[in-house]
C-alpha cells in the first residue's frame, strides 16, 4: 500500500468516526430534551391531579359540613322545646320535624359512626400536602433533567452538536416572587 492510500483510509477512518460521534451525541441531546418534555408533563399531570382531587375534597367538605352545620342548627333548634303557643296542627308539624331531624341523625351515626367535620378537614388538609409533594417531586425531576441537558448543552465539544442544531439551554422550574417570601402565619 502506498502512503497516499494509508492517508486516505485514516481520513476516511476519522471521517466516519467523527460522523458517528456526531450522530450519537445528537441522539443524546435529543434523548435529554424527551426527558426535559416528560418532566415538564409530569409537572402538568401534577397539577391535573391537585385540582382535580382538591376541588372534589373541597366540594365534599363544603356539602358535609353544610350538613352537619344544618344538623347542629335543627338539633339546637328543636332542644329548645316545642313552643307553647302552638295549635295542635302546628305541634304535630313540630313533632314531624323533630322526628325527621333525630332520624337524620340516626341515619348519619348508623352509616358514618364517626363521621365529624374534623375528620373531613383533616383529610382534606393531608391530600392538600400528598398532592403538593408530588408536584414538588415532579419540579424537582425537570429540573434535573433540566440541569444534566444544560450540562451537556455548554460543554465542549458537545456545545458544537447543540448550536449546529440550534438547541438552546433550557429554563429550570422556578418559584414565583411571591413564593419566595416568608409565610406569614396569622392566627
Amino acid at each position: 500500500m502506498e502512503t497516499w492510500q494509508i492517508l486516505l483510509i485514516i481520513i476516511v477512518v476519522l471521517v466516519v468516526l467523527i460522523a458517528f460521534w456526531y450522530i450519537g451525541t445528537m441522539n443524546g441531546l435529543r434523548r435529554g430534551e424527551v426527558k426535559v418534555s416528560e418532566a415538564e408533563s409530569g409537572i402538568d399531570v401534577a397539577l391535573t391531579k391537585r385540582f382535580d382531587t382538591l376541588s372534589k375534597m373541597v366540594d365534599t367538605v363544603k356539602g358535609y359540613t353544610k350538613h352537619e352545620a344544618k344538623t347542629f342548627e335543627n338539633v339546637v333548634k328543636w332542644r329548645k322545646g316545642m313552643p307553647d303557643d302552638l295549635t295542635l296542627e302546628q305541634k304535630q308539624e313540630f313533632m314531624q320535624k323533630l322526628n325527621q331531624v333525630q332520624a337524620d341523625i340516626n341515619v348519619a351515626v348508623e352509616q358514618y359512626p364517626d363521621l365529624k367535620a374534623e375528620k373531613v378537614f383533616t383529610n382534606l388538609q393531608h391530600s392538600i400536602a400528598d398532592v403538593e409533594e408530588h408536584i414538588q417531586a415532579a419540579r424537582r425531576l425537570y429540573n434535573s433533567n433540566v440541569s444534566m441537558l444544560n450540562s451537556k448543552i455548554v460543554s465542549f465539544p458537545t456545545s458544537i452538536v447543540a448550536s449546529r442544531i440550534g438547541m438552546a439551554k433550557k429554563p429550570f422550574f422556578e418559584a414565583e416572587l411571591e413564593k419566595r417570601a416568608d409565610v406569614k402565619m396569622d392566627f
